[in-house]
């Protein structure tokens, strides 16, 4: 009689199995629904068998997914269940799993796992039904094949209060991106993270696309892959201002140092890619469409930056222009989520916050509900003698992260694209008290009105003596 071939992940290599066991701990959904179909013996390579028995005991006894860390722990009062050479490479695949965490591929590992898996479930399925058969039990052969066509599917119901409790206590689980501004590092803690949303709110003129530049330029000094949109400029005016962003040479000056521009960036460890659309001719189903094809390509975004969400079309058509925003934006915080990485835009103030030293409430009263469902907003105010003096102020309007409602003194060059922001050793003005900001804001806002009120009354003035004098 022929001897029954052994099924395993054989066919796809140590390394394929290897990251599906670092999907099972770093995934607890993944966990759960593969469970219903994984046969421990399917892993070829014995400390993988051993590492993934003992993660779902684990499960099983404390009715909770377990970290990193405590498998680890885990492994070290099991070792009794062990020899000392699966001990040691147990640990060792741990070590292995905390420097390098992330899986490339990582759905293609999951998806082709979970096939395999279930196919050999109904395999065993048939066979079984072919036996009932010739007891002619037809319902129960149904129930057979109809339960392990079940096993598997999809179970994720949400994010579990008790069985994700050690999720939520993970440190890099927001994975968050500095921003290059140890201040605004500290408000965010450590930066926007995994699926959050951040928008600047300027005037025109103000150096929006050039804060955008600055954030890109960042990443990319950390190795990260960047992603940066522009709707208004040319790419290659976006790639110009990286190359004086990241090799401090002024944009007036980069075609006579070309060779100097080129040997400061060629060792620079992240990716970027640069993608132009014309104004409203991209809506978010366009952005999004378009890192689907980099992902095709092995391509993950760490940071998606955006130039700028106003100038996105709508997938809908709607009454109002800023019901259409709204959506726009909604739209935009959804792709951050579903790419697994932060999200930067920018906003246009009304015309009031135009050379305003700073952005008043009113200002940016439309511009905040539009993208309200962002995680952090500031805005960034620049009055004429600021441009000249290189400098201006960042207002902290929005932060889900921590405090809000300050005012941070800020340096700006755009001839370099140079953007420093002062912390608590700054000027007079700058990290003041949310109270005393909220008040400086208020008074600046009747003073508005009340130059304003003073503007209207003279033009009356001045309307009524003309028809006197007609008169």
């Amino acid at each position: 009689m022929r001897q029954e071939e052994k099924v395993s992940f054989s066919n796809f290599g140590p390394s394929f199995q290897e990251n599906l066991a670092k999907l099972i701990l770093a995934d607890r959904q993944f966990a759960d629904q593969i469970k219903e179909v994984l046969d421990i013996s399917f892993f070829e390579i014995k400390y993988l068998q051993a590492f993934t028995k003992l993660l779902y005991a684990y499960k099983d006894e404390y009715e909770l997914h377990p970290t990193l860390n405590t498998m680890a722990s885990f492994i070290l009062t099991n070792e009794g269940a062990n020899d000392e050479v699966i001990n040691k490479q147990m640990k060792d695949f741990l070590v292995r799993a905390h420097t390098n965490h992330d899986v490339e591929g990582s759905e293609f590992i999951k998806n082709t796992a979970l096939d395999f898996c279930k196919k050999q479930m109904l395999k065993k399925a048939i066979v079984r039904s072919v036996e009932l058969l010739k007891t002619s039990s037809f319902d129960e052969i149904s129930d057979v094949i109809s339960s392990a066509l079940k096993l598997g599917q999809d179970n994720n119901v949400g994010y579990e209060y008790i069985r994700d409790f050690e999720e939520r206590f993970l440190v890099a689980a927001r994975n968050p991106v500095s921003t290059g501004w140890l201040e605004m590092d500290r408000l965010t803690q450590g930066g926007l993270g995994t699926g959050e949303m951040g928008v600047a709110i300027a005037a025109t003129g103000a150096g929006k696309s050039h804060l955008l530049v600055h954030l890109g330029a960042e990443a990319l000094k950390n190795g990260l892959n960047v992603v940066h949109y522009t709707l208004e400029l040319a790419d290659t005016i976006i790639a110009r201002r990286y190359d004086s962003c990241l090799t401090k040479v002024p944009l007036s000056s980069l075609n006579q140092r070309k060779d100097e521009v080129l040997e400061g960036i060629k060792d620079v460890e992240g990716s970027l890619i640069i993608k132009e659309y014309p104004t409203k001719s991209a809506s978010t189903a366009t952005i999004k469409n378009h890192l689907e094809k980099l992902k095709a390509r092995d391509f993950k975004p760490d940071i998606i930056l955006l130039d700028y969400a106003d100038l996105l079309k709508s997938k809908k058509s709607y009454s109002e222009k800023r019901h259409e925003l709204e959506s726009v934006y909604e739209e935009l915080r959804g792709i951050a989520k579903i790419f697994e990485c932060p999200l930067w835009t920018c906003s246009q103030t009304n015309r009031t916050g135009y050379n305003a030293e700073l952005v008043s409430p009113d200002a940016i009263s439309e511009a905040f509900n539009k993208c309200f469902v962002a995680d952090l907003i500031f805005t960034l105010s620049r009055t004429a003698d600021d441009k000249v003096e290189n400098t201006g102020r960042f207002f902290i309007a929005k932060n889900r992260f921590g405090p809000d409602g300050m005012v941070y003194q800020i340096d700006m060059d755009t001839s370099f694209v140079h953007i420093k922001m002062h912390g608590k050793s700054g000027t007079a003005n700058t990290n003041k008290p949310i109270t005393d900001q909220r008040t400086l804001l208020r008074e600046k806002y009747d003073k508005y009105k009340e130059e304003l009120a003073a503007k209207n009354k003279g033009e009356e003035k001045n309307t009524e003596i003309t028809i006197n004098s007609e008169g």
